[in-house]
């Protein structure tokens, strides 16, 4: 069976508190986690976003959980400073840590006031900074002049073995592009038929290593709570590109998607929503059955505990069978 994630939703939740919902995660039967790396939230009402990395440093220290994070270098986050604080978490918890590097999103990267560039020099920058942070995980002095710059940059505490550094795919177009530098290939779930194109066009371009799906799903003791809780908390992620790449505060999200009137049956496309942990098992199996690796299931409600109790005991069981 695949291996079952908890996903840490930084926007949702405050740090302390998220520290000890992945430890009760570890608790009820998770096998790893991964969270998110923002520094706005998608609405107001989820009204968090602490800071990623020094919350890995404190999970991976009082947890014995593997742990990943979605990340974005080259504008919030010069490129030979996602490798050295990587770097140092491998170094620190060796074979615990991976990342997922993305070419971000405007809610995040407008703080440094730079131009938000079009898609296609995201990609390209992106890719110019996944070649810095391996060299420099490999212990080079690198210097670079490109759509980054780097002026003899080196790591001074280098793992033993580098971060997998995973590619982030929405579009058949991004997953062969990540099959020419990434470890492995993280999506969000989607119709069956969507994923196995995505992984297809990533494996038919020479991609290797894991395939891990991010879970957005909703449950709750009622339909009516489940249905109320997916629209109240992640109403906003439904919003498509470009408009959610683009978008630039939690606040013009809520505007956008109120201007857009969102119904439950589009959320629904995003997050899987039922009150049945059985039913939400049987989507897992049918994940696990595309050949994804890794499942990191998120629950979409700011209140973890209730989650992971029904699923430590009624789900987490069913996908050992």
């Amino acid at each position: 069976m695949s291996v079952i994630g908890f996903h840490a939703s930084h926007e949702q939740i405050a740090p302390s508190q998220l520290l000890m919902d992945v430890q009760r995660a570890e608790s009820v039967g998770f096998g790893a986690a991964m969270c998110s790396d923002h520094f706005e939230p998608w609405s107001l009402t989820q009204g968090h976003a602490g800071y990623a990395w020094s919350w890995l440093g404190a999970a991976l220290a009082t947890t014995g959980l593997r742990f990943g994070v979605v990340t974005a270098p080259g504008q919030r986050y010069h490129p030979a400073v996602t490798a050295q604080a990587s770097a140092t978490l491998s170094a620190m918890f060796p074979q615990r840590f991976w990342m997922a590097l993305g070419s971000g999103q405007n809610m995040n990267e407008h703080i440094t006031g730079d131009p938000w560039p079009d898609k296609a020099v995201r990609q390209q920058r992106l890719e110019e900074c996944v070649s810095i942070i391996r060299r420099l995980h490999a212990g080079e002095e690198v210097t670079h002049r490109g759509l980054v710059t780097v002026d003899r940059a080196r790591l001074w505490d280098v793992p033993e073995t580098p971060p997998a550094l995973l590619g982030p795919v929405m579009s058949v177009e991004t997953a062969r592009r990540a099959a020419r530098w990434a470890d492995g290939l993280i999506t969000t779930n989607q119709p069956p038929e969507r994923l196995k194109e995505l992984v297809g066009a990533y494996r038919d371009e020479g991609g290797t290593g894991a395939t891990v799906l991010q879970v957005h799903l909703s449950w709750a003791p009622t339909e009516d709570e489940a249905a109320a809780l997916a629209m109240d908390q992640w109403r906003t992620n439904s919003v498509g590109p470009p408009a959610a790449w683009d978008i630039a505060t939690a606040q013009e999200f809520d505007e956008y998607a109120d201007a857009e009137n969102l119904s439950l049956e589009e959320v629904g496309q995003t997050v899987n929503i039922s009150s049945s942990a059985g039913q939400h098992a049987q989507w897992l199996h049918e994940y696990a059955e595309l050949g994804f690796d890794e499942l990191y299931l998120h629950h979409v409600g700011q209140d973890q505990r209730p989650f992971l109790e029904t699923f430590g005991t009624s789900v987490l069981p069913e996908l050992r069978v």
